[in-house]
């Protein structure tokens, strides 16, 4: 492999002034083949070698077998040990090599960590185990203190300790001393389970069971809402997966004072754009179509979440627009929603506004929060139709039948045009002329 580099050269002039020539000069450095991973053919940052005696780079080496693959990739010889071993002496001299040609902007590589193993992470999950049982929290923090550790050094790392056991122990940690009757001695180890609980997701169906239980969700919220920005931002987050995972957990949230401020409150006063989306999706899991959505969507309107969603609406990026849009879907189901979308002077021109523009999905829930708006609309005196009319609605609705659209949308988009084709001849303010005029425009 050629390594290209340019490299600059200053001189001295006459009169003995300094002067810094233009002239570059090209070099050319190859790579020895020894130091090239067969797979990727790239300079080796963490030489390991197989069962078969051929050195290859970790990480490419992993992706291999991680893919289903029983041989060596260059020998063609079946593994008699997925093993890999580390070659310190070709990492060195790789690393001498770097040294040698640092003048042309070659960087060392750095000496790699030794990575966890599926044994360390087992033990550490053992350890945890008897700390829970003995209450000893003092010893639990430093075990999943040295856990979080390991999964910062690498996502090699985060991959063995999600495989080996975490999914099912910090749980049954996080429910034990969750249940205690002094909480808050307890809030280090708690805060920092959900800081490794955030990225060890899917869990299994126990470890579901014990994060999702009353005691473990009462201690995500008390963190949600007391809790520092990191603690806030990290409950939001396993609170959002854990919905994901099973719904009936809403049920179980519906029991716990305080919820539904706290969501609001993270939007409203936004820690990060990630805590804001985990945030919205949390909510749309949190008012989905039943008794307890119901109730929770009543309590999210009280609390003024939709002129506060419409604000953020305006200029957000297209994560956090997609969800505000869905959760806005799903507050339009029921009346008290409606009506707090019918007040804001935004709804109408940002739904149209976002119609074609954010994302498939995005336009999706536009035109369904646009159909239960107007559907609702027709039996009074058609105001919120004549609103989407001037906003444009019914340009945008033909050009999104002209691109296509999936059957359930475009039944909704047929029933709209029909609703205001209806209005359309009564207002001065809508020249029927221009119904296709941005037919060919991109959004």
């Amino acid at each position: 492999m050629i390594l290209s580099c340019r490299r600059r050269r200053a001189s001295r002039g006459g009169n003995n002034k300094s002067e810094l020539l233009d002239g570059n000069l090209h070099m050319e450095i190859t790579i020895p083949s020894h130091f090239q991973c067969p797979i990727s053919l790239d300079l080796m940052k963490d030489p390991v070698t197989l069962s078969t005696g051929i050195t290859y780079d970790r990480e490419s080496i992993e992706k291999w077998i991680e893919a289903g693959n029983q041989t060596c990739p260059a020998s063609n010889q079946v593994l008699t040990s997925l093993d890999q071993i580390p070659n310190h002496a070709i990492r060195r001299m790789i690393q001498d090599w770097c040294v040698e040609n640092r003048s042309y902007g070659i960087e060392r590589i750095p000496t790699p960590r030794i990575p966890v193993t599926h044994y360390e992470v087992s033990k550490i999950c053992s350890r945890i185990a008897v700390s829970t049982q003995r209450g000893d929290h003092k010893s639990c923090r430093e075990l999943v203190g040295k856990i979080k550790a390991w999964g910062k050094e690498s996502d090699r790392n985060r991959r063995c300790v999600v495989n080996n056991g975490t999914g099912y122990q910090l749980p049954e940690t996080f429910h034990s001393f969750a249940s205690t009757v002094s909480f808050e001695k307890h809030v280090d180890l708690l805060k920092e389970i959900l800081s490794v609980l955030a990225w060890t997701f899917p869990l299994g169906e126990e470890g579901q069971s014990k994060l999702g239980s009353e005691t473990s969700l009462g201690g995500m919220v008390w963190l949600l809402k007391s809790g520092d920005l990191s603690a806030r931002q990290n409950a939001v987050l396993v609170l959002k997966e854990l919905l994901s995972l099973n719904q009936r957990h809403v049920d179980s949230l519906a029991k716990i004072e305080g919820v539904a401020e706290a969501l609001v409150q993270i939007i409203r006063e936004p820690i990060c754009p990630k805590a804001t989306r985990a945030s919205l999706t949390t909510i749309f899991y949190m008012i989905s179509p039943s008794a307890t959505g119901v109730r929770f969507t009543s309590r999210f309107v009280e609390l003024g979440l939709v002129p506060l969603i419409l604000e953020i609406l305006v200029d957000a990026e297209k994560g956090i627009c997609e969800r505000t849009l869905g959760v806005l879907a799903g507050i339009c189901d029921s009346k008290e929603g409606r009506e707090e979308a019918y007040k804001s002077a935004l709804t109408m021109p940002l739904l149209v506004k976002k119609m074609l523009r954010i994302s498939k999905l995005a336009t999706e829930f536009a035109v369904c929060i646009l159909w239960k708006l107007c559907r609702k609309d027709k039996k009074d005196e058609g105001g919120v139709i004549v609103e989407a009319l001037q906003a444009g609605a019914l340009q945008k609705l033909l050009v999104l039948l002209q691109v296509g659209c999936g059957e359930s949308i475009k039944e909704k988009a047929t029933e709209l045009l029909k609703l205001l084709n209806v209005h359309r001849i009564r207002l001065d303010c809508v020249d029927p002329s221009m119904d296709f005029k941005y037919l060919k425009r991109p959004f």
